[in-house]
């Protein structure tokens, strides 16, 4: 995981492509937001905002 993360950092060095970083950590976020409410309370509310 760790290489993978390292080869994009190289990549968006590389490529000046430094705004992906932003959608990178949105995507992340976004997808520890599901995975850590998918069985509490919250969900419903959660899902109900997208």
């Amino acid at each position: 995981m760790s290489a993978f993360v390292r080869e994009l950092f190289q990549f968006m060095r590389a490529r000046r492509k430094f705004w992906l970083l932003p959608l990178v950590m949105l995507m992340l976020l976004l997808g520890l937001l599901m995975v850590f409410t998918q069985g509490s309370v919250v969900a419903p509310f959660i899902y109900t905002m997208f």
